[in-house]
């Protein structure tokens, strides 16, 4: 969901931009159900109708097809090359097509759209911080013979703070698995394409951005949402698409929603310490699934997010002036926590060796966000990203400049 999003908000910056351009976004059939993503897109479709979704058809997966949900987002694109081709030949029968792009996942396709002769982006949904490190990932292949997950080194990645190995990805943590061998071909094809799309805006990454523009990489950000910025006394946890809550007896409570990962689907009950609903019903709300949450983020009263990380969730809450404990959970969150931490300076982290965090652990960071010196800082650094945000993409911005850069020849005759 958090990338179908993301290309959902940059559809719409394209066409706002440039009213003769419309948008198709391809859309292949997951193996597990997909209600929530099948909702966000009719939803769309009846609302912006410059954003057409097309439905490629079911394509039955091999026997011995991996159930890894890294592994299924990488593979079954490369099952779907044949009819993406057929797909976009034929569309280019009836309209001109600019430019193809890409989610990262979607690297197989690569080999169609540049076998076509389309100039070929790749968006990636994190931040420019990310994009420099997925980039140094064929560097560090070709450097090291070791497993990342076996090193107790810094790597030094230009644009970057040291990032230790064990605050990598955990997908690149062993080189001889399928999806380690994924992100270094999408790495390595990044880095052959036309041109890199970052979800982020220069103030706010400047010494990452300063590094992929070196490269000749432009950055796009998606126009911020309105934000207020008053009486800051409510946190707000969110723990992403994907989480787990463990009780400190070591029963693990997994909340995955079954209609975005096939998962089991519990009840609050279930995944909550007994008795806290009640506990909190005059003062509290817990939303399940879903929640608006750039509209929470922007409401006077938010003064904290307890964030998993995710980064649709951090330009979120930068957006909106609210400072972070940073509690990642999984993927490449560690390392967008010490993004967040170390460079940006926008929130304080709540981490362990073991991954598991206290309850009386969180209290602490929260205590520290909202009347600590650390948590002083990121509340005065974050309310300065907040500015800079709507600066970005005001006229002259630097996300506008680099979008119209993006965008010129797409629009020329």
């Amino acid at each position: 969901m958090g990338h179908l999003v993301s290309m959902v908000e940059l559809a719409k910056l394209i066409h706002i931009h440039n009213p003769s351009l419309s948008v198709i976004i391809f859309i292949t059939p997951a193996p597990f159900d997909t209600s929530s993503t099948e909702n966000y897109i009719n939803t769309v479709s009846a609302t912006t109708p410059s954003i057409k979704f097309h439905r490629l058809p079911t394509v039955s997966l091999p026997p011995d097809f991996s159930t890894d949900f890294i592994d299924l987002a990488f593979g079954i694109p490369e099952l779907y090359n044949p009819i993406v081709h057929n797909t976009l030949v034929t569309i280019s029968q009836k309209s001109s097509i600019k430019a193809v792009i890409l989610d990262f996942f979607s690297n197989a396709s690569f080999r169609v759209s540049k076998g076509l002769n389309f100039p070929t982006y790749y968006f990636y949904t994190s931040g420019a911080s990310g994009l420099c490190e997925f980039l140094y990932l064929t560097t560090i292949h070709n450097t090291t013979s070791k497993n990342i997950g076996e090193l107790n080194i810094y790597f030094d990645i230009p644009g970057l703070p040291p990032i230790h190995a064990s605050d990598m990805p955990p997908v690149m943590f062993d080189r001889e698995t399928n999806m380690y061998k994924s992100f270094i071909d999408t790495s390595s094809n990044m880095a052959r394409s036309s041109g890199l799309i970052a979800n982020s805006f220069a103030g706010f990454e400047e010494r990452a951005v300063e590094a992929l523009r070196n490269a000749k990489i432009f950055v796009v950000v998606r126009d911020p949402p309105p934000d207020n910025i008053e009486n800051k006394s409510v946190g707000e946890p969110a723990e992403g698409s994907f989480s787990n809550i463990e009780q400190q007896n070591g029963k693990k409570k997994d909340n995955e929603n079954e209609s975005d990962s096939g998962a089991k689907d519990l009840g609050l009950d279930d995944i909550l310490p007994e008795g806290f609903l009640a506990r909190t019903a005059d003062k509290g709300l817990v939303v399940k699934n879903w929640a608006p949450q750039p509209a929470i983020l922007g409401h006077d009263s938010v003064g904290g997010f307890v964030s998993h990380c995710g980064w649709n969730s951090t330009l979120e809450a930068v957006v909106a002036g609210v400072p972070m404990v940073a509690w990642p959970l999984y993927a490449e969150q560690r390392m967008n926590t010490v993004f967040l931490v170390e460079e940006m300076k926008v929130a304080v982290a709540v981490m362990s060796a073991d991954g598991f965090v206290t309850a009386e652990a969180v209290e602490e960071k929260v205590r520290e966000l909202m009347e600590g010196e650390e948590g002083r800082g990121a509340r005065e650094r974050v309310l300065e990203m907040s500015r800079r945000a709507k600066a970005a993409v005001e006229d002259g911005g630097s996300s506008l400049v680099d979008f119209f850069k993006l965008t010129k020849s797409w629009t020329q005759v």
